[in-house]
This record gives structure tokens, sequence and C-alpha cells, in this order.
């Protein structure tokens, strides 16, 4: 089995943030794998610096944990909202993973964010049901 994070991570002007990777195309909700001896809030906290230049220093919100076979067997990704309050700014991730970083309003997301991300998106604002996959 495989485990990855991601968050919904808000600035205080109701934006979300959004990852583009240097590796695939199109908008993603900042994260990644949890790495063998990690725990997941130790892998979402690094994840979150790595990819968004953001420093938890408050605790995240366990919003659902999805199934991702569609994409890789056996596959589950924990998703987290961090709000305004629970985060600072910590540098410029742009660089070697990450060729651009987005703050957009959840209701009108970026036309190339992923269809998952828009999943997420609509799940968490548009009050439509929580899908048990990815």
């Amino acid at each position: 089995m495989t485990l990855g994070v991601r968050a919904i991570v808000e600035n205080s002007a109701g934006q979300v943030l959004f990852v583009r990777h240097t590796y695939s195309s199109g908008l993603y909700l900042p994260g990644g794998g949890v790495e063998r001896g990690e725990t997941v809030f130790e892998s979402l906290t690094r994840e979150l610096e790595e990819e968004g230049g953001v420093k938890l220093v408050g605790n995240p919100e366990l919003l659902a944990i999805f199934s991702n076979h569609r994409v890789f067997r056996n596959d589950h990704v924990i998703l987290y909202r961090v709000d305004a309050g629970a985060w600072t700014p910590s540098g410029d991730p742009v660089g070697h993973e990450i060729s651009e970083i987005v703050w957009a309003d959840p209701a009108r997301p970026p036309e190339d964010a992923t269809e998952g991300t828009l999943r997420r998106l609509r799940e968490r604002y548009g009050r439509v049901p929580v899908s048990p996959y990815w």
C-alpha cells in the first residue's frame, strides 16, 4: 500500500493554494508521498514547506481519506484543510520540483487544475457529497 497527503491551504482572502510540478501538467493541491518512517503529520509538514512555501504553525483539519487506485493500485490519499491561521510563509518553493504556485478563489479554480483537485474543491466548497475515490 502507498499513502500520500495533500492539503487545501487557505489564505486570509479565502483563496486556495495550487502548485505546478516541473514533472507533470496541471495544477494540484500541495502534497506528496508519506516516506518510510514518517508520520502523516510529518509528511504533510515537509511537503507543504517543499511544495508550497508554507510552514505549519497550527493544527490541520483532517477532511477525508480517499482511494486512489485508478492511478496507483492500492494507493490512498489523506486530505487536510489548513486555514489561514495555521500557517506562515516559509520561503519561495519555486525551483527544482515546483515551477509555479497560484492562489485562486476555490469557486473559480484555474482552468488547468487537475480533475482530482477540482473534485476536492467541489466537495469542500460546493457542498457536494464526498466521494471515496480521489
